[in-house]
């Protein structure tokens, strides 16, 4: 059973991760120098949008087996005071990563959605400066998930 849940964790970051890939380095080069700004916006956000409901699968199961794998190795959630280090930081890592996934999909990606729409004469330097920050929220994100995995890897060494 325990490696039933372990497979299951490991594929819920895979299936996150490896869409952030895909999303990074295939599907904005590929979109960005072959169509015009509306249709790449709309591709892409219909891309965006298809894999939000993906992304919150895979943290939902993410949170439902994370806890199940530390009580299996006699940790609980509810006494850090005896986590690792490495637990203590890999938990810190994904809080973040948490917290910027909400806020570039809940509040940053449908607001630059809704401004890819406008002309770019009609923009606020506040919009330029969120549609210029959106995809760098996105590296930041994908930057970290990579190091989460890092960091599982090395929790996964510690007795």
């Amino acid at each position: 059973m325990a490696l039933v849940i372990l497979w299951m964790h490991v594929m819920a970051a895979v299936v996150w991760i490896g869409g952030m890939v895909f999303l990074s380095t295939v599907a904005v080069p590929v979109l960005k120098p072959r169509s015009s700004g509306l249709v790449q916006a709309d591709l892409f956000l219909a891309m965006a949008r298809r894999f939000r409901l993906i992304v919150w699968m895979a943290i939902a199961t993410l949170l439902t087996t994370g806890p199940v794998l530390l009580f299996l190795r006699g940790l609980s959630l509810l006494e850090p005071a005896q986590w690792p280090g490495v637990l203590s930081l890999k938990l810190s890592l994904v809080a973040l990563l948490l917290i910027l996934t909400g806020a570039h999909d809940l509040l940053i990606g449908p607001r630059v959605a809704r401004i890819a729409k406008l002309p770019a004469e009609r923009r606020g330097w506040t919009e330029r400066g969120l549609v210029m920050a959106s995809p760098w929220l996105a590296r930041l994100s994908l930057l970290l998930a990579v190091a989460i995995v890092g960091v599982a890897v090395s929790l996964s060494r510690t007795p």
